[in-house]
């Protein structure tokens, strides 16, 4: 896996605060696009908050990747409070800025499981810290905080590259909640008529979805897609022989359930990598399992 997703993993970005990371992703897109198979239209600004929407050709498909993570942010005294649902045992480095300057602290858990910081100088009220990046690549997989959802990301850059009918987006807010998905969605369907949407995300190994066992497609999480298009996806990934498993779970959620919930008649699907210990400061992924993620979406972006 190349030097990219380990620069994507540790841009400072929890949700509310993805300005960074697209700041990131303009940059890149300005300096790499010209050795692209076909050149984007490129949406942002004040009307897209900070999301990025990505125009390839005349679009079909639309692919969707968060830019958030989840984090802490400073309460009063030392105390902190959680941005999404990040998992902790207590001790972790992490990481920030304030006024004042950069922060490098340690993560405590209280008795009664409250969050505290623990360093030398209060920190401002506000400040959003995130788990110290680390990254290893070895033995066929990737260990690092924040594979959710950089492991998205990643993918839909590199299907750039080859891309020439298509939307890529990168949305906010998702770890929080959502927001940003609603308006995103209107604006494809009102303008270019976008009524099918994957979303490129890593999801929970369990019993069922194993990493080293191949890309998972969802069949159902809290929400529960269109059969005929779960289906449709089900066949090419089998013809074109990714190595896929089907997840079906009861709980969990993503950008797929805004577009579910939305006015508009839009089939959707997530499609991503089973990852362990997600939400941590360690989460672990096969490199396998992201190869045939890429494969199974440039198929996917081209055929249906």
């Amino acid at each position: 896996m190349d030097k990219l997703l380990q620069n994507l993993c540790a841009i400072h970005s929890p949700s509310g605060e993805e300005y960074a990371m697209k700041e990131f992703l303009l940059k890149y897109l300005h300096k790499h696009k010209s050795n692209w198979k076909r050149q984007p239209l490129i949406y942002e600004g004040d009307a897209f908050q900070d999301c990025l929407v990505l125009i390839f050709g005349v679009p079909r498909v639309a692919a969707v990747a968060h830019m958030d993570t989840t984090g802490f942010m400073v309460r009063y005294q030392d105390q902190l409070v959680p941005i999404g649902g990040p998992t902790a045992e207590g001790n972790e480095l992490i990481t920030g800025t304030d006024v004042f300057g950069e922060i490098e602290c340690k993560l405590q858990i209280s008795a009664n499981n409250t969050l505290h910081y623990r360093f030398a100088r209060g920190i401002a009220t506000g400040t959003s810290l995130v788990f110290k990046s680390h990254f290893k690549n070895t033995s066929g997989r990737i260990v690092s905080p924040y594979l959710d959802n950089r492991i998205g990301i990643y993918n839909l850059l590199r299907q750039a590259e080859t891309l020439e009918n298509g939307t890529l987006v990168f949305s906010c807010g998702e770890e929080a909640g959502g927001g940003s998905v609603p308006f995103l969605v209107r604006f494809l369907y009102e303008k270019y008529n976008i009524q099918k949407m994957l979303i490129s995300d890593v999801t929970w190994a369990t019993d069922g979805v194993m990493p080293g066992s191949g890309v998972v497609i969802s069949r159902r999480d809290r929400n529960i897609p269109r059969k005929s298009f779960f289906d449709q996806i089900v066949a090419m990934a089998a013809e074109d022989l990714v190595n896929f498993q089907i997840e079906v779970e009861e709980e969990g959620s993503s950008d797929g359930r805004e577009i579910h919930l939305s006015p508009y008649p839009i089939d959707w699907c997530f499609i991503g990598p089973p990852v362990e210990d997600v939400h941590s400061n360690s989460e672990k992924a096969s490199i396998s399992d992201i190869m045939e993620m890429m494969r199974l979406y440039q198929v996917l972006l081209e055929k249906l």
